[in-house]
C-alpha cells in the first residue's frame, strides 16, 4: 500500500474512533498516535498524516458545511460514520490542501469508500466530491 494511502486509511480510521467516542479532541492525538503505532509502524511520511489531522479539525465547521451543501438529502448525523469521515478527508484535501490534486482527493476518497463503507458509499462520496469539483472548476 502506498505511504500516503496508508496515511489517509490511518487518518480514516482515526477519525472513525474520534467521531464515534463522541469528539473529544484531547484524545485524538493519542488515538491517531495509537494507530500509526499498530497500523503502521514502518510508516515513512508520518508528518502527513499529523498534518492531514490537524487540517481536518481546524476546517471541520467549513468541510461540514460542504456536506450539508452538497449532500442535502442526508443530514450530516444521518450519514455513517465511515462515510462521513471519509468525506472530510475528501473534502479537506479538495478545498484546502492545494498541493494535492483535485482528480487525487477524489480518487484516493473513493477507493477508501469502496474498501471500508458499505455498497454504495464509493458512489456517494463520488457524487459528492464530483459536485465540489464540478462547482470549483466550472465557475
Amino acid at each position: 500500500m502506498a505511504n500516503r494511502h496508508l496515511s489517509r486509511t490511518i487518518v480514516m480510521q482515526t477519525l472513525y474512533q474520534w467521531d464515534f467516542n463522541d469528539k473529544r479532541v484531547q484524545d485524538l492525538s493519542e488515538i491517531l498516535e495509537r494507530n500509526k503505532r499498530e497500523l503502521a509502524p514502518g510508516l515513512e511520511d508520518k508528518d502527513f498524516s499529523d498534518n492531514l489531522v490537524k487540517g481536518i479539525i481546524k476546517n471541520i465547521s467549513a468541510i461540514d458545511k460542504f456536506i450539508e451543501k452538497y449532500a442535502p438529502e442526508w443530514p450530516i448525523e444521518q450519514i455513517t460514520i465511515i462515510d462521513r469521515n471519509i468525506l472530510r478527508i475528501g473534502i479537506y484535501e479538495l478545498k484546502f490542501s492545494p498541493e494535492v490534486p483535485p482528480k487525487v482527493a477524489i480518487n484516493e476518497a473513493i477507493e477508501l469508500a469502496k474498501t471500508f463503507g458499505g455498497e454504495s458509499s464509493g458512489r456517494f462520496v463520488n457524487g459528492v466530491l464530483g459536485s465540489i469539483y464540478k462547482e470549483m472548476f466550472n465557475k
